[in-house]
């Protein structure tokens, strides 16, 4: 795992939005309760909760649900530059974002830092690079 970080303040703030986040999740198919909080390049927090459908394709997970939310506020001028990103499940369960998270994450941020609750059950800090390696992005 890479030493980069972000700083204890900022991570707490975000796991803080992120929990905040869960608790408007609508899953009632999965009960699978997910918040996600973004630190954008100029310092802004956004965040998403899973949002599922019926039609299962139609679900949004937390993590796109706040990136899309700050590109849609025009959030750094413009042009998305994620710095970090936390996702959770409310209820404490392991959870780091799906693939299609991460390519949406990488191509927002591509040395954003992502933060989550591992396997083992510690919250846990990594790059995004090192959870998607070899990321697509046109630029």
């Amino acid at each position: 795992m890479s030493a980069r970080r972000i700083e204890k303040a900022d991570a707490e703030r975000l796991w803080q939005a992120a929990q905040k986040a869960s608790e408007h999740a609508y899953a009632p198919f999965s009960r699978f309760y997910v918040g996600a909080a973004i630190l954008t390049r100029t310092g802004q927090v956004f965040t998403g909760c899973n949002v599922e459908n019926s039609s299962y394709g139609l679900t949004n997970c937390a993590e796109r649900t706040a990136i899309f939310k700050a590109v849609s506020e025009g959030a750094d001028g413009g042009k998305l530059e994620i710095t970090a990103i936390a996702c959770l499940n409310r209820d404490g369960v392991p959870c780091a974002p799906c693939g299609a998270c991460r390519q949406v994450i990488y191509e927002h941020g591509p040395e954003a830092i992502v933060i989550y609750r591992a396997k083992d059950g510690t919250i846990t800090q990594t790059p995004v690079g090192e959870l998607l390696p070899e990321g697509f992005r046109l630029d």
